[in-house]
Order: structure tokens, then sequence, then C-alpha cells
């Protein structure tokens, strides 16, 4: 495989979409609202019963709150010392998930939960028990299922640990970022080290499945030298997988990063020679690159779902689970139900009132068309799999794939002799080096991009 080199990087990376859905978030439209997403619940709960029931459900619970500020943050987060707070929102969270067993059943399985934030150790043991049981009473988790917690290794002892192991969460993420003491004081996040190495094993002790280490290269105070070192340290802990994002710097939009100081920012080459290194350091490793930012060890679930060419990819990221419906609990939440993607509201005071009113918080979302459905299979097979069979799109659509896609086979052919896809008379292959590049081949599929080229808003696409 041709070398990853900063070269290549400059050549290929540009600004674009995570692709964790299709149409992306930004496309979402207050025209639709709670009426549309429950007319999408009841159409899910029609037909068989048991199979609306059986059909896999993934949830996402956002915890809002956070005991810090970390300035770097772009999510969805209430700062506050005072725990309490987390009881009233615990008791909003049950009456939402009554809501969605009133219009979509009691009792459907679910095969993915994750708990995100914000910072989900925030709550308690008890609190976190409580939620557990009232997300049990209305839905039946599946054996096998991936339940997942982020955790910040601030707010975690070993015993906790064995606590939410308890509670059946069988994956940790924990929130590094850098390990380089001086990067952690200009971010505002102080962890050392030694308290990470120590969670980590407690957790192989305890019998997790799966730990993941979440990484960001562009930090202020990270150059090239520091942050080798944190990626030593971190082939050294060995999680089973690494999420590795670029910082993105936008003040403008998310008030916490109006804290850093642009002279600490590294230069747009040193980043370019940190990612480089940190793609030859873990896959010298020995760490399997599933694609966009993840890395995972080779007996890791989702390394063995990327040889078996079962990925799958919704709003949490790669996933070994099967495609399926996705419903969000919590602010700013964003579910998958149909053909149909919906986001709740963002502030705490606009979460109470809807709730109170007995109306399901959505503020915007969006009903697929057809374009969009097709859009979409094409895009995660690329995205998931490497690889579009004309066949199965024309069979599943109804189209003939080169001329619905005219315009975009050029585009491919181009990408062709750039090395980053292989086309044949019956597919388009995603090549070594462009799966590197993966954002950047989807994107020629994606309408909306196409139309209006306005991608300051997005990252880069590695």
């Amino acid at each position: 495989m041709q070398a990853i080199t900063p070269e290549l990087i400059r050549r290929f990376d540009v600004s674009g979409p995570r692709y964790t859905s299709y149409p992306t978030a930004d496309r979402f439209v207050e025209a639709f609202g709670m009426d549309d997403y429950v007319r999408a619940l009841e159409q899910r709960r029609q037909g068989p019963a048991a199979l609306a029931l059986a059909r896999p459900l993934s949830i996402y619970v956002h915890l809002p709150f956070c005991e810090s500020l970390c300035y770097y943050c772009a999510c969805n987060k209430i700062i506050t010392k005072h725990h309490e707070r987390a009881a009233p929102y615990l008791a909003l969270l049950r009456r939402e998930v009554e809501l969605h067993v009133q219009h979509m059943g009691r009792g459907a399985a679910v095969s993915q939960l994750h708990l995100g934030g914000g910072t989900p150790t925030f709550l308690s043991d008890e609190e976190l028990a409580w939620l557990m049981d009232l997300l049990r009473s209305h839905f039946t988790f599946q054996d096998g299922g991936e339940y997942s917690i982020e955790v910040d290794p601030r707010t975690v002892t070993a015993e906790r640990l064995e606590s939410l192991r308890q509670l059946g969460f069988n994956r940790l993420s924990f929130g590094v970022q850098d390990f380089d003491p001086d990067v952690q004081k200009a971010v505002h996040r102080v962890q050392p080290a030694e308290q990470v190495f120590a969670l980590v094993a407690s957790a192989r002790r305890i019998g997790f499945d799966s730990v993941n280490v979440d990484l960001i290269y562009g930090l202020p105070k990270q150059n090239p030298q520091s942050f080798a070192r944190t990626l030593e340290q971190v082939c050294e802990l060995r999680p089973d997988r690494i999420a590795l994002y670029a910082y993105a710097h936008l003040p403008e939009r998310f008030k916490p990063q109006r804290r850093i100081i642009m002279i600490d920012l590294p230069l747009p080459d040193a980043k370019v020679s940190m990612l480089a290194s940190a793609l030859k350091t873990f896959m010298q490793a020995g760490y399997v690159y599933i694609g966009m930012d993840h890395f995972a060890l080779p007996e890791d679930a989702l390394a063995i779902a990327k040889r078996q060419g079962r990925l799958h990819r919704n709003f949490q990221g790669y996933s070994t689970q099967p495609d399926c419906d996705l419903v969000g609990l919590g602010v700013s939440a964003i579910g998958k139900v149909g053909a149909t993607y919906s986001q709740n509201v963002k502030t705490l005071d606009e979460y109470q009132y809807l709730i109170d009113q007995g109306r399901l918080p959505v503020a915007r979302g969006l009903a697929l068309s057809r374009d969009d459905i097709l859009r979409r299979s094409v895009i995660m097979a690329l995205m998931c799999q490497g690889e579009v069979l004309f066949e199965s799109i024309e069979l599943a659509h109804l189209i003939d794939f080169r001329q619905y896609f005219a315009a975009e086979m050029e585009q491919m052919r181009e990408m062709q002799q750039q090395g980053l896809v292989s086309i044949s008379d019956s597919s388009i292959q995603v090549t070594p080096l462009g799966w590197f590049f993966v954002r950047g081949v989807a994107m020629v599929f994606d309408k909306y991009l196409q139309a209006d080229r306005t991608r300051a808003r997005f990252s880069k696409i590695i």
C-alpha cells in the first residue's frame, strides 16, 4: 500500500461531512416536528406485533452535565457542580421514554445502547442504576448487544467501573485527548496518564468486552514531538479501539473555544504531520484502520466486522450492529426511525416545557425523499464496505446506476486516476489508499454538498 505521507494528506484532505447520516444533520428543517416523528413511530409499530417488537433498536441517551469545562468541547453540555440537578432531568427522561412507548409499543428489542454527553458518569451509581432499570422496564435488551458509556477518567474509580459492568455495560470509552500536561492545562482537562492506565487495567480485569480511547490532534500547545509521545503512551496502553479526531477551532460557534489562545494552536503543517505520524504509529503497532478516525485491534469486534463486510454506521460512528432504527433521548439527541431523522430541542428549559406539555421534544428533522434513500445506500456502502455493487443498488432502487449517476461516475473516473477507487463493469471499489480518504469518495454522491459547495462548517475529511 502506498505510504500515507503528509504530501498525500495535503493533496486529498478537504472539508467534508462525517456521514453518520445522509442527508447530514445540517440539512434538518424545523418544518419536520413532533407530529411527523409520531407518525414514524406509529408506522414502525404497524404490521404484525411480534415483528415490530423484534426489530432491534439502537438507543442513545444524552446526559448533558459536566463538572468542569473543556475548552475544546463542541458538545451540548451544562457545566455545574450541583449533582442534584441530575434527578429532575432523569424524571424528564422517564416521561420521554413513556411517550415513546405510548406511540411505538412496549418491549421493543434493543441491540445497542450508548450513553453520551456531557459526562454520563456525572450521575451517581444509584442514578445510573435507576436509568438502566427505566430502560429495561420499557425495552428488551438482547444478549450479545453493544452497551457502551462515555467515561471521564476524572469521575470514576475501579469500584465505579465494577458498578458499570454490573449494570450491563460491556464497552467503555475514555476521553483522553492528549497525555501531555501542558496540553491538558491549555484545554482545562488535567488527568494524569497514570490514572488512565490504572482505569484501563481495571476495566480489563473486570471483563469489559472493549475499551476505547478518544484522542484529539490540533489542540493548543501540541506539536509533532509532544504528540508522538502521547501516541507511544497510547500504544503502551493498548486499548481495543482508538478514535482520533481533528480539532476544529470554531470559536464563533462554540463559546468555550474562545478561551483557547490562538497563538497556542499548531500550524496546519504541524497538524498534518501529527496525523501522518498517528496513522503510521497505530498501524505499525498492529491496529486495523477501520475508516475515518477509527482504529481497532485485529481481534476486536469492530475489526472483525470490517473483515467480514458487516460494518454499519450511525450517529455514534461505526458499529458492528445491523442497521436499525435509533431512538434519541434527552436534550439535543438525534434519532432515526424509518425514512426520517429527528433531533430534540437543545436547551433544558425547552425540553422541560415540551415534556410538561406531554409532547415529544422534537425541534427539527427530515423526511427522506426517494433520492435521499438511494444516495444514502450508496454513501453507506462506500463508508462501511468500501464498495458499491451496481446490481444491488439497481435492484433495490429500480434505477440504471450509470445513467442515474452519470455526473458522479465522471468524478469517480478522476478518482480512479488518482488511485482512490477502482471501477469495473459491476462495481466501484475503494482502494487501500482510498480507504484513508473515503469521506472524499462518498462526498461525490452527496447531492446537497455538490449543489452548494459550502464546506467551511465541516471538519477535514481525515
